[in-house]
């Protein structure tokens, strides 16, 4: 059994560290409202983008007639598939970054089921372990976030630029994008989304934008301008969602782990008490004794 002084020891060591997870928790909370007011301001606009690419598209003789952007008709082929991990840089974030690298997982050991040839391009570097362990040598890129305190589209626009150059210059022919989209504090979901080609739904509305247009200059140059805006836009709704959902899970994990140490600290306190109650007990027991053999 541990002694007094290690038991009291233990116990202002867990109150230091519940001292830290509620700090933690209320600034998790305190940047949740921000990030999740950016994370919702952001979807209508990502949203309404796609459905006029998906609308432009589809008038350009299904999305793959002649003199199409790469963006829209692809390369032709499936073969090699690019995998877009967003993660953060920090932990005590709960399940947080092992949920989108799981998803990405899950995907990578399908398409290489399938055939297809895998690689990694990492945002953030808290899932590097782990892919770089289960895929070695299947990372090709990682964009770097550490010196970035909140997403900002300056960043997704970096991102889109590099993999659009990695497309044209042949080094994939399908990107896939992972990220965690926010519901809650409590729920997080693991989304994936394909950013190149744009993936335009069979069932897309040739009429989506909600009325006849006639476009100047042509639907061609226009969807051109759009296509790119589109892929950087859909990756800065990724990186404000993921932000989102990061810090929901921080507080929700910080929270549990500030309860926890709370139970602890109070069955070591009694655990203590008994100890200590034991010990006063024994010597008073050896006083009495030592008085009665006088």
């Amino acid at each position: 059994m541990a002694s007094l002084k290690e038991l009291k020891i233990r116990i202002g060591s867990v109150k230091s560290t519940q001292k830290i997870t509620k700090a933690k928790q209320m600034v998790a909370a305190a940047k949740l409202r921000k990030a999740q007011a950016a994370a919702e301001a952001a979807r209508p606009y990502s949203s309404r983008l796609e459905a006029v690419v998906a609308s432009l598209a589809s008038k350009i003789a299904g999305g793959s007639g002649e003199g199409a952007s790469p963006l829209l008709a692809g390369t032709g082929k499936d073969d090699v598939h690019l995998l877009v991990v967003a993660n953060s840089d920090r932990g005590l974030a709960g399940a947080f970054n092992a949920n989108i690298v799981k998803a990405a997982r899950a995907k990578a050991e399908e398409l290489i089921a399938a055939g297809k040839t895998v690689k990694f391009y990492l945002i953030g570097r808290k899932g590097r372990p782990v892919i770089n362990r289960t895929f070695p040598g299947m990372i090709v890129a990682q964009y770097d976030t550490t010196g970035v305190k909140e997403p900002g589209f300056a960043q997704a626009q970096a991102i889109a630029q590099e993999l659009g150059k990695m497309f044209l210059d042949g080094k994939f022919d399908v990107a896939h994008l992972f990220y965690s989209q926010f519901k809650s504090a409590l729920a997080q979901i693991p989304t994936e989304q394909q950013i190149i080609p744009v993936k335009i739904p069979a069932d897309a509305d040739r009429n989506a934008i909600g009325a006849t247009v006639e476009y100047e200059p042509s639907e061609e140059a226009i969807l051109d301008d759009l296509l790119p805006r589109n892929v950087t836009v859909q990756i800065f709704k990724a990186l404000l969602e993921n932000n989102a959902s990061e810090q929901g899970a921080s507080m929700t994990a910080m929270d549990n782990a500030t309860r926890n140490a709370g139970d602890l600290i109070n069955k070591l306190t009694i655990q203590y008490n008994r100890s200590r109650q034991a010990a006063i007990t024994t010597e008073l027991v050896e006083i009495i004794s030592g008085a009665e053999a006088l």
